[in-house]
């Protein structure tokens, strides 16, 4: 075992007592010194892939201090003497120093009161150097709170284990500025994107990442909080699965990393911020800044006959009348410009009749403005009295027994509010027209109160407008009373014609139906007819004994005797038609082919266009289409069908 005390010069054994050549003499039994604080555990030199770290600051002078930093050290300093001394403790400045009460007086050598301590009961030792002995009473050694330990992370694909407790944190440059970009080192082989894309993603958003074949990768973040706790990571050992070989560990180290475009984006913000800055400064110099008064022209000849003929003008008199006060405290006014300026003063005295006219226009249009308010309030109050009435009547036994409960209470609420909003009004109208009167009165030196009468006017008005009411709520009643009657007899005649409809539809499916078969057994009876004539022919040509054709020879005949004239406009009509059904595989109406001709500029009337279909029955076929109402004929081009 390995002796702590060693640097004391002393040589204690395992027994407490202390070896030969040791100062003091033998130690108690009871007496143990505290044990060794433990070695932090040895690190694997093939487990380790943290990067190398270089020193920098090698043969570079110590950076000097600034006077904030110097204060702040001091005020650091003059506090944990103070702390000390709140707890007994002997001024420590520095390790080794031994306070003024103990001296300092060199550790080998026969110092009785040295060997007294060395002997005593040695409770634990002190971080500042020295033996905490029994008259500190055995407080533990101030320093930093304990970091909380780091927990394993687990992902998908891969795991993540902290450093061993107590291992310094990794070493990390100087952050640039706007920095959103990482520098992973120490990564697997094995190592991918989307293994990465795992391990940070719950630090933030991730924007990109490029890795690379040399074991690191950067990893750019959409925020710079981000880089802040990916920073966590930094020293994880990493294990791809679970195969412990060194193509599938490594150490992580993270630190940031100086990218052009965190930079670039950086100083863009920081652009912005500066011209927001100007510009808010320049605003607010410019509310602050007095404003400056319009300029003033210099007074000549041609000046003041352009400003005698402005003074003349209503909308320009403001402003001209500025410059001309500004002459006359100039000084401008002399003998050879005094008739000038006296008449530029007579323009100036003729606007105040005007402004005399248009106080008497405005003073008439502000008691116009008051009978106008006057009869509108009038208004408004007929209104409110209408409504009141409207839930007095709803409160009546008749009608409110029919509401809810939830029905009356609103209808309550609606008719207070009702009654304190027209109280309120009236009162308002009243003491303004009473102030109108009483000012009235004294214009004219009235003695009777013109209140009384205005009271009894409207009391009066009051009543005539109630009883309106009432005569408009009976009309009212009458009037719903015949709305009513008339919604039930339309809806009743709704029904009947729907049935009306309904049984009209019927009967012309029927008779479509009939029509229909009419058709087919007409056909039948004409092909029944042909086939009867033929066999009558057959059998007088054999009595005859001529010799009947054949088919070939009817073949022959049929189109010499079929062939009927045709004009060349029935030939240009029947093109241009046959040409138009083939486009309509489903047929038209005559209707659709005479709007098709009108448009290639023929001028034809419906009727010759049927007779010219039926006339060509071998070309063109007559169907019909659609059921009922909506029965359509339409025809259809059949010159290609055999």
């Amino acid at each position: 075992m390995s002796n702590p005390f060693a640097f004391l010069g002393l040589n204690i054994g395992t027994q407490g007592g202390m070896q030969p050549g040791s100062m003091g003499g033998p130690m108690p039994m009871g007496n143990l010194p505290m044990p060794p604080p433990p070695h932090p555990p040895q690190m694997d030199p093939s487990l380790n892939n943290q990067p190398l770290q270089f020193n920098i600051n090698k043969n570079k002078p110590p950076m000097a201090l600034t006077a904030e930093e110097k204060e702040r050290e001091e005020r650091h300093m003059m506090k944990k003497e103070r702390d000390m001394h709140d707890l007994g403790m002997p001024d420590l400045m520095m390790p080794g120093h031994m306070g003024p009460n103990m001296g300092f007086q060199p550790m080998m050598g026969p110092d009785p009161m040295m060997g007294n301590m060395m002997m005593g009961p040695v409770t634990s030792f002190s971080q500042y150097g020295g033996f905490m002995g029994p008259s500190m009473g055995g407080l533990a050694p101030l320093g930093p709170p304990p970091e909380p330990e780091k927990e394993a992370i687990h992902t998908k694909s891969c795991a993540l284990y902290p450093p061993a407790p107590g291992v310094p944190p990794p070493s990390t440059r100087e952050r640039p500025p706007g920095c959103r970009t990482v520098f992973v080192g120490g990564l697997p082989e094995n190592m991918t994107e989307d293994m990465l894309r795992e391990i940070f993603d719950s630090c933030g958003s991730i924007c990109s990442i490029r890795l690379s074949k040399k074991n690191f990768a950067h990893i750019r973040f959409d925020h710079e909080e981000s880089v802040d706790k990916s920073l966590y990571v930094s020293g994880f050992r990493v294990q791809i699965g679970d195969s412990p070989d060194k193509a599938n560990t490594g150490r992580m180290h993270v630190d940031f990393a100086q990218a052009r475009d965190d930079l670039y984006e950086w100083e863009c913000k920081q652009r912005i911020l500066a011209r927001e800055q100007r510009h808010h400064q320049r605003m607010v110099e410019d509310r602050l800044r007095p404003p400056s008064p319009p300029p003033i022209i210099h007074y000549s000849d041609h000046e003041a006959m352009a400003l005698s003929e402005k003074l003349k003008g209503d909308d320009t008199f403001v402003k001209s009348s500025q410059i001309l006060i500004t002459w006359l405290e100039r000084g401008d006014c002399n003998k050879r410009t005094a008739n000038a300026f006296y008449s530029m003063v007579q323009s100036s005295n003729s606007h105040v009749r005007r402004l005399l006219n248009e106080k008497m226009v405005h003073e008439e249009e502000v008691q116009k403005m008051k009978e106008k308010f006057r009869h509108r309030m009038e208004g408004i109050l007929r209104q409110l009295d209408q409504i009141e009435t409207v839930f007095t009547s709803a409160c009546k036994q008749k009608a409110w027994d029919h509401f809810t409960k939830a029905q009356r209470k609103n209808i309550d609420m609606w008719k207070k509010q009702c009654e304190e909003i027209k109280a309120t009004q009236q009162d308002e109208f009243l003491s303004e027209r009473q102030e109108d009167e009483m000012e009235m009165s004294d214009s004219e030196d009235s003695e009777e109160p013109v209140a009384k009468k205005k009271k009894q006017q409207e009391n009066a008005h009051l009543l005539n407008l109630k009883d309106e009411n009432d005569s408009l709520k009976c009309q009212l009643e009458a009037y719903k009373n015949e709305v009513d009657l008339v919604k039930q007899e339309s809806k009743n005649s709704v029904a009947e014609i729907e049935k009306r409809l309904k049984t009209t539809q019927q009967a012309l499916q029927g008779m479509q139906q009939q029509l229909m078969n009419s058709n087919q057994q007409l056909k039948a009876g004409e092909a029944e007819l042909a086939q009867l004539r033929q066999l009558k022919q057959n059998k007088t040509s054999e009595a005859s004994g001529e010799k009947t054709p054949t088919k070939e020879e009817k073949q022959v005949e049929t189109p010499s005797s079929s062939v009927t004239p045709v004009t060349d406009r029935e030939a240009r009509l029947i093109g241009l038609i046959s040409t138009f059904l083939h486009v309509h595989p489903f047929g038209a109406s005559v209707d659709y082919i005479s709007s098709f001709l009108q448009r290639c500029e023929i001028v034809i009337r419906s009727s010759d266009i049927e007779d010219l279909l039926e006339r060509f029955a071998t070309l063109f076929k007559q169907e019909l289409h659609g059921v009922g109402a909506s029965i359509e004929k339409r025809w259809l081009f059949t010159g290609f069908k055999v």
